[in-house]
């Protein structure tokens, strides 16, 4: 497996796995109708943006086995003046959880967020529902520091989400 910048021949392939990776992990808290409608057809917009307009103030990265893209990292560099860069998008296909592809993108997050801006912390929101994540991230060394309600989420919906904080992301490379 290797990790890469995003570029726009990926925007397919992460929007593919961005759609399905809501559909089954944002149930309850997006609405159905939403996940169920064409959920890819609005991430295919997003990610065709984002991935045409590089911005430097933003990073995307891919995770990529024999060809194929298993996950992907969206940072936000300074989205907070607490909590520096945000983690906006961690997704890995649904078969490749649980094999160090999550761990892999968090670790190459931290190392282009300390090269571009070596004194920013790293935070990012996830739904309090999603017990696997919440796991995840406090495994790495993150601190809920906050909770609140998120929302609207795309296609409406709010649901209680919590911010996971790591005021030094060299942290993220020691686990």
């Amino acid at each position: 497996m290797s990790v890469r910048d995003a570029t726009p021949r990926d925007v397919e392939a992460i929007a593919a796995l961005h759609a399905d990776s809501w559909r089954r992990n944002y149930r309850g808290a997006y609405l159905d109708s939403y996940l169920d409608g064409d959920v890819l057809t609005d991430r295919l917009a997003v990610w065709t943006e984002r991935l045409a307009d590089r911005q430097p103030s933003q990073f995307t990265i891919v995770a990529e086995a024999d060809g194929t893209v298993v996950g992907f990292a969206h940072t936000i560099l300074g989205a907070d003046p607490a909590w520096g860069a945000l983690l906006e998008n961690l997704h890995v296909t649904h078969e490749r959880k649980h094999s160090g592809v999550g761990t892999r993108l968090t670790e190459h997050t931290a190392r282009e967020l300390i090269r571009r801006q070596p004194s920013s912390g790293l935070y990012l929101s996830v739904l309090e529902q999603n017990e696997a994540a919440r796991a995840f991230y406090a495994a790495r060394g993150g601190e809920v520091v906050d909770r609140r309600i998120g929302g609207p989420f795309p296609g409406g919906g709010t649901a209680p989400v919590l911010i996971y904080a790591w005021p030094d992301p060299r942290k993220l490379l020691e686990t």
